[in-house]
């Protein structure tokens, strides 16, 4: 088990909804942040289970920062782009996810618990996060309460840094699914949250 990953008392993780890949997703924190970086315009098991597609067509039980970044990326981009594909846009994807691996092979020796291991607070592991490529600030906070709701790494401060998405007994985001009743309560808040943008938006346009 990574170091500072998975101490947690809720550290079973049900983000992809199949056994195996939650499973890798919580040994395996390249894996799950990964799985947080696809998390865009596709449902959120698609983009989870996405890490385990990723490693079984590479032939590994995990995943490797520095293999993936040094990995060639036309044939990246094609190993994503496969039957199922690992997202809409894989193409593009296969793109994102070697930016991410390389960035953390360059600053955090590939290692992702390396960035939270010594954060002093969770503004810092914020700031740390949202310098990821990939991640901006709704992405960086959502990741962050998934690591302390889910994983146990709770840097002093990391609720408030967290904002919204940290608040204990939210249903807001991938960070406060535990199973599929609360599945469906984060995504009816999803719902209702387009639901008022779409009527502030009719509103603003009358």
């Amino acid at each position: 088990m990574a170091a500072g990953y998975g101490q947690g008392m809720n550290a079973r993780l049900r983000l992809a909804q199949q056994p195996e890949a939650d499973a890798l997703l919580e040994r395996d924190p390249l894996a799950l942040m990964i799985g947080m970086l696809l998390d865009q315009q596709v449902p959120m098991e698609w983009a989870f289970s996405g890490p385990y597609t990723i490693a079984g067509r590479l032939g590994r039980d995990r995943l490797d920062a520095r293999e993936i970044a040094a990995y060639d990326p036309e044939r990246f981009a094609a190993l994503l782009s496969e039957k199922p594909a690992v997202h809409r846009y894989p193409g593009a994807m296969a793109g994102r996810v070697q930016q991410l691996c390389g960035y953390l092979a360059e600053h955090y020796d590939g290692d992702p618990t390396a960035m939270w291991r010594d954060a002093s607070s969770g503004e810092e592991l914020l700031r740390r996060l949202n310098e990821l490529p990939g991640f901006g600030k709704q992405k960086a906070q959502i990741f962050l309460a998934l690591l302390g709701k889910r994983l146990g790494v709770r840097p002093k401060g990391w609720r408030e840094a967290a904002g919204s998405y940290g608040e204990e007994g939210a249903y807001r985001s991938v960070a406060d699914i535990t199973g599929p009743e609360s599945l469906d309560k984060v995504r009816a808040h999803k719902q209702e949250l387009k639901r008022q943008a779409k009527r502030a938006k009719g509103g603003a346009g009358g």
